[in-house]
């Protein structure tokens, strides 16, 4: 699946494991007296627990505390929190994606963490920044996820790949008939086009100095925005993409594309691995192409965390769980258990986690990749800039046109909604 509608299932590198005693901020012998007899709730995802068992069980014998894991699907436990924080039946500890923690800081329903500076520095930048709302820190990563390339072992061989998207226009040009296909894209829905449009030069939104982001500084439609979105029109003008892969359904027609080995590679993420696997494809994973500038397709990584509720009676508790929870040694494990990647940085070569060759794309796309924005403006971007590449894609409007039109409605909604913060 992925990630919340532009949120994610994989995550980023780990690390060599840490004795318990040192993968978390000490604690005094008064406040461990204090906690001793406290229950926390720990929300986790569906089918993920098995991966914290361990840590949970070991958390609980040194703190002398009860430990109560729920599965929710992590995408709507903030909207869960919403009801469930103030009524006193919600989490201490959550879990949730990365773009959906500057809405949930406006909120109020997060915790600010305050961890030392060598616990922050356990994970990637990209990372440890997606949990970030004015400098401040409200979560802790444990896992990431890319797009990337999936490809047909029966259809196309890994020395056969073309290198560039252009490559693979050209490859397409040659193999499609309008049943069978050779490179596929979501490309109507900017989660994926940003790939291609910030490789010319696009972004969504521009940073201060500090790396925040600036929501008045949209450049979905700037002209490297614009030139991603001429190549991309491409692809569906000269029917390298079928009619069917555009709009809500099309995320259905592509990946029954590709089990059904009519399609030679596709864009699309860890979350079909499984999926993948139990159709029966002979397939391989890597890295996005490059362009024909050189640079590398850009993806958005995704990343999920342990977050502390706002509404948490034992938030001190709580964050000490989070901390357990993330640290190396259980990043590992819970890799081992659920295969999402975690974002812990010395595991990036770990031989455990890069045995998989999907983990190991998903590292190698995470060096040209940066997190989902998390500001609340987010919220106005995705659906004006899906419609304008939906219009490009149906050949109902030139690609400049469309991303005018789509700047400009986000800013709109971005006045009308976040102006008085």
């Amino acid at each position: 699946m992925k990630m919340a509608k532009k949120c994610s299932v994989f995550i980023l590198c780990a690390a060599v494991s840490l004795s318990l005693a040192a993968c978390g901020p000490k604690e005094s012998s008064s406040a461990k007296s204090s906690s001793k007899g406290s229950e926390l709730v720990v929300w986790e995802d569906k089918e993920k627990s098995i991966g914290i068992k361990d840590a949970v069980a070991a958390f609980e014998k040194e703190h002398d505390v009860k430990v109560k894991v729920v599965e929710k699907p992590y995408a709507k436990q903030i909207e869960d929190l919403r009801m469930d924080g103030p009524a006193g039946t919600g989490p201490d500890v959550l879990t949730m994606p990365g773009d959906q923690i500057g809405t949930a800081v406006t909120e109020g329903l997060l915790k600010e963490l305050h961890v030392k500076k060598d616990v922050q520095s356990l994970y990637t930048d990209a990372s440890i920044q997606s949990q970030m709302v004015d400098q401040k820190l409200y979560g802790l990563p444990k896992a990431v996820e890319t797009t990337v390339l999936f490809y047909n072992k029966d259809l196309i061989t890994e020395k056969e790949l073309p290198k560039t998207l252009e490559e693979w226009y050209d490859y397409s040009k040659k193999t499609a008939d309008g049943s069978k296909f050779g490179f596929l894209a979501l490309f109507d829905q900017i989660y994926y086009a940003e790939s291609v449009m910030s490789g010319y030069g696009g972004y969504i939104f521009g940073k201060a100095k500090d790396g925040s982001y600036n929501p008045s500084d949209i450049g979905i439609n700037n002209e490297g925005a614009v030139k991603g979105a001429a190549l991309i029109q491409k692809f569906y003008k000269d029917g390298l993409f079928p009619a069917g892969i555009i709009g809500e359904q099309g995320i259905n027609v592509l990946e029954s594309l590709f089990t059904e080995g009519k399609a030679a590679a596709i864009i699309s993420g860890p979350w079909n691995v499984e999926a993948f696997s139990k159709a029966g494809i002979n397939y391989g994973i890597t890295k996005l192409p490059k362009l024909e500038n050189g640079k590398n397709m850009s993806s958005f990584i995704g990343v999920k965390s342990y977050n502390v509720s706002a509404f948490s009676k034992n938030a001190e508790l709580a964050q000490e769980l989070a901390v357990f929870l993330a640290n190396e040694k259980n990043s590992k494990t819970r890799y081992e258990e659920t295969k999402e990647v975690p974002a812990v940085k010395s595991l990036a070569n770990d031989p455990a986690i890069m045995k998989s060759e999907a983990a190991r794309a998903v590292t190698e796309q995470s060096r040209f990749s940066e997190p989902t924005p998390n500001i609340p403006e987010m919220n106005e971007i995705w659906t004006p800039a899906d419609s304008a590449l939906q219009t490009v894609a149906t050949g109902k409007a030139d690609p400049k046109q469309a991303l005018d039109q789509a700047a400009e409605t986000a800013k709109g909604q971005i006045k009308a909604k976040h102006s008085g913060k």
